[in-house]
C-alpha cells in the first residue's frame, strides 16, 4: 500500500513537529497529518516566545516554522488531512481522512492538541468573525483605534490582552473574580496592571453579545449581584481555556472525563502502538516546550515498540515451525542457565526454533503473554500458546519438546 507508514503522527503543533522530527532522524518511516495549511497549532496563532529555552529572539511563528523545517530536514511528509477515524489491529492500524483517503501505519502519534473554548452565550456564534475572536495574533489589526473586551484571566487571556494593546485604543479585562486576583502568572498581571491601555471588570461573566451586523455590545453580569450591563465596544476576544480534540477517539483510547487522553509514562494510551503528545493528553503542564518533550518521547517509544513487535509477528507468531519461546533476564542466574541448555540441544534437528525474550528489554511481550517470573517457557504453534512452564526442570524441557 503506497499509503503505508512506520510511524503517522495526527497534528502539526510543536508535540507532532517534534515527534516527527525524532521520527524520521531513527530512519522511521513518517507522514504528518494536520488538518490546517498552517502548521504550529495554536502556538503559532500567538506572536511572543520568551519562554522556550535558549531562544531568546524569536516569535511563537518563527519558532513554529524552525520545527517544521527541522522535522522535513531528517525526511517526515507532511500532508493536509482531516482525520476522522483510526482503526487498530493487532499491529496495523488503519487511518481515514474526512476526504476518503486511507493510511495504514505501525503505530500512531496523536498531537491534535486542544482548541479555544466557547461560552455558548446568546450572539457569540452569530458574531463568530464579525467581531468576536479567539486569536488576538490572527485578528488584532481588524482593530486599530478600537476598543475591545477580553474575556478571561489566565496566562492566555492576559498575554492576548496586552498584544492587543499595539493595535487597539482600550482593552477591557473581564476578569470573573474578586478585584486583585487573576489565574495568571505574577509576571503577567504585573504587564497588564503597568499598561495603560487596560482596564479590569471584576465580578463579572460576559452574559451575551450583540451588534448590528458586527460587535457593537458586550452585555456583562455581575456575579455577585446578578445586575446586567450593556458595555459598549467593537470587538469581543474570548480566553476561556481549551478543548482537547479527541471527538474521533471516542470509544478507541481511554479518555478523561474532560475529554484529555490518559496515557503512560512511555505516553502509549490504552491501545498498543498508540501514543499522544501535546496539550491532547491528560498532563500537568501545557507549553512549547513539554509539548517538544512529549514529541520526543512517543517517536522513541514508537521505534521500540515497532521493533519488538516486528521481531516477534516475524521470529514468532509466522514461523513455519513450532516455537520455544524463553523469557529471560541478564540479572536471573536460573533463566542464564536455561538459555544455555536450550542452545547446546539442538532443536533445529528437532524441528524447534528457539527465540530469546529479555524481560527487561521486552516488556510487551512479556506482559502480553502474563509472564511475571523467569526464567518461563512458551510454546507456541501456529501462532497460539500451545504450553507455558514457569521456572521449568530439566525434565520438563525435554518433554515440551
Amino acid at each position: 500500500m503506497s499509503n503505508a507508514y512506520d510511524v503517522l503522527i495526527i497534528g502539526g503543533g510543536p508535540a507532532g513537529l517534534a515527534a516527527g522530527l525524532y521520527a524520521s532522524r531513527s530512519k522511521l518511516n513518517t507522514i504528518l497529518l494536520e488538518t490546517n495549511s498552517q502548521l504550529g497549532g495554536q502556538v503559532s496563532t500567538y506572536h511572543e516566545m520568551e519562554n522556550y529555552p535558549g531562544v531568546l529572539d524569536t516569535t511563537a511563528p518563527e519558532l513554529m516554522d524552525n520545527f517544521k523545517e527541522h522535522a522535513k530536514s531528517f525526511g517526515t511528509k507532511i500532508e493536509k488531512a482531516e482525520v476522522q477515524e483510526v482503526e487498530t489491529g493487532d499491529f496495523i492500524k488503519t487511518i481515514k481522512t474526512k476526504d476518503g483517503i486511507k493510511y495504514q501505519a505501525k503505530s500512531v502519534i496523536v498531537a491534535t492538541g486542544a482548541e479555544p473554548r466557547r461560552l455558548g452565550v446568546p450572539g457569540e456564534e452569530e458574531f463568530k468573525g464579525k467581531g468576536v475572536s479567539y486569536c488576538a495574533t490572527c485578528d488584532a489589526d481588524f482593530f486599530v483605534d478600537l476598543e475591545v473586551v477580553v474575556v478571561g484571566n489566565g496566562n492566555s487571556a492576559i498575554e492576548e490582552a496586552l498584544y492587543l494593546t499595539k493595535f487597539a485604543s482600550k482593552v477591557t479585562v473581564i476578569v470573573i473574580h474578586d478585584q486583585g486576583t487573576m489565574d495568571a502568572d505574577k509576571i503577567y498581571q504585573e504587564r497588564a496592571y503597568q499598561n495603560d491601555k487596560i482596564e479590569f471588570v471584576w465580578n463579572s461573566t460576559l452574559e451575551e453579545v450583540k451588534g448590528e451586523g458586527l460587535v457593537d455590545t458586550a452585555v456583562l453580569k455581575n456575579v455577585k449581584t446578578g445586575e446586567k450591563t450593556d458595555f459598549s465596544c467593537d470587538g469581543i476576544f474570548i480566553f476561556i481555556g481549551r478543548v482537547p480534540r479527541t471527538d474521533f477517539l471516542e470509544g478507541i483510547v481511554d479518555l478523561t472525563d474532560n475529554g484529555y487522553i490518559k496515557t503512560n509514562d512511555k505516553l502509549e494510551t490504552s491501545v498498543p502502538g498508540v501514543y499522544a503528545a501535546g496539550d491532547v493528553r491528560n498532563k500537568f503542564l501545557r507549553q512549547v516546550v513539554t509539548a517538544a518533550a512529549d514529541g520526543a518521547t512517543t517517536a522513541a517509544a514508537a521505534g521500540g515498540y515497532i521493533e519488538e513487535e516486528e521481531y516477534w509477528q516475524e521470529n514468532v507468531l509466522e514461523a513455519e515451525e513450532d516455537v520455544l519461546v524463553a523469557f529471560w533476564s541478564p540479572t536471573n542466574e536460573e533463566s542464564l542457565k536455561m538459555t544455555g541448555k536450550l542452545e547446546n540441544m539442538d532443536l533445529e534437528a528437532k524441528g524447534v526454533k528457539l527465540v530469546k525474550i529479555d524481560t527487561y528489554k521486552n516488556t510487551r511481550i512479556s506482559n502480553r503473554y502474563d509472564v511475571t517470573e523467569v526464567p518461563t517457557l512458551l510454546k507456541i504453534e501456529d501462532g497460539e500458546v500451545a504450553e507455558k512452564i514457569t521456572q521449568p526442570t530439566e525434565t520438563e524441557i525435554e518433554e515440551l519438546i
